[in-house]
């Protein structure tokens, strides 16, 4: 879990482990070797869900859904457990217009379930969600870290994430020299 105040460092540092942001120095290292002698390999391992939830207001959820996982090359997305994972099959097929805006998180959440990637990078997930859409995104983690996934989380909301370990992020904290995922 990253955790500090605004303006320190969280949303950008997963910006830079997502490759949307490039190091002004040092380098990012995955499994002991640098990104960028395989970024494209790098990027099929993660999935990175922003602040901004990537939703089209005139697709479905289950459309979006499908468009993500074939996005990401997945052949047979897991489209209706992502659905019930984040509670929200009733709305499954109406207008992502209609959707407030804790639905239109846990639609952008439930993409990592329709499409599977080893390492999820969340900022701020449980924006907007109401404490059962809280606890869908905890069990999420649980179950993701159960099965060997990795989760980097950036949050100013306590979230229940027994054993993770936490990286307080100081404003005025010089960057290190590499880091290795």
């Amino acid at each position: 879990m990253l955790i500090g105040p605004n303006g320190s460092g969280k949303s950008s540092l997963l910006r830079l482990l997502a490759t949307l942001l490039a190091p002004a120095a040092g380098r990012l290292l995955w499994g002991g070797t640098p990104v960028e002698d395989d970024p494209a390999g790098y990027r099929a391992t993660i999935h990175y869900v922003g602040h901004l939830d990537g939703v089209k207001p005139a697709l479905s959820p289950r459309e979006m859904l499908g468009f993500w996982a074939a996005w990401r090359g997945v052949s047979h997305p897991a489209v209706d457990a992502a659905l019930a994972a984040f509670g929200i099959e009733p709305i499954a097929d109406c207008p992502c217009r209609w959707l407030s805006a804790g639905q239109r998180r846990r639609l952008a959440l439930a993409r990592l379930i329709a499409a599977p990637a080893p390492v999820w990078l969340l900022d701020e997930p449980g924006a907007a969600l109401d404490d059962d859409g809280e606890a869908r995104l905890v069990a999420a983690i649980a179950s993701h870290r159960a099965a060997g996934g990795r989760v980097a989380v950036a949050t100013h909301q306590p979230l229940a994430l027994p054993g993770a370990t936490t990286l307080a992020l100081d404003r005025f904290a010089a960057p290190p020299d590499a880091i290795a995922i």
